[in-house]
């Protein structure tokens, strides 16, 4: 949905937390690729907002940064809760299906993916 040239993009809550009007996209998708120095240029392209989109997004979290700061922790924590529950959840699935047999016919496969990780663990 494109809006008309010269509406103002707004910053809604839903379900998901502040977000960009007409998209699915939040702020706290922002502040990650924020916090880690990108600029707003390259945020803009990744998640295809427009112009006044991502100026909006910025705008909001620059005038209300002690909430929306606020609010990325709290997101930042339970992501990792979350995280730590399924992993532990799935601990035995992952350890049983590690301990599987490989099925016949793949060790050449294997053989090429043990040699493209080692050359990507040197080339780090």
């Amino acid at each position: 949905m494109t809006k008309p040239p010269g509406e103002q993009t707004k910053i809604i809550r839903t379900e998901r937390g502040l977000t960009i009007s007409g998209t699915r996209i939040t702020l706290y998708d922002v502040m990650d690729y924020l916090t880690a120095h990108y600029p707003p240029k390259f945020i803009r392209s990744l998640f295809d907002l427009t112009d006044n989109q991502i100026n909006a997004a910025l705008s909001y979290i620059e005038a209300n940064r002690a909430e929306v700061e606020a609010e990325y922790q709290m997101v930042l924590k339970q992501s990792e809760e979350n995280r730590k529950y399924w992993e532990e959840r799935n601990r035995e699935h992952f350890a049983r299906v590690a301990a599987m047999p490989s099925k016949p016919g793949r060790e050449a496969l294997w053989a090429k993916l043990q040699e493209q990780k080692a050359r990507h663990a040197s080339e780090a």
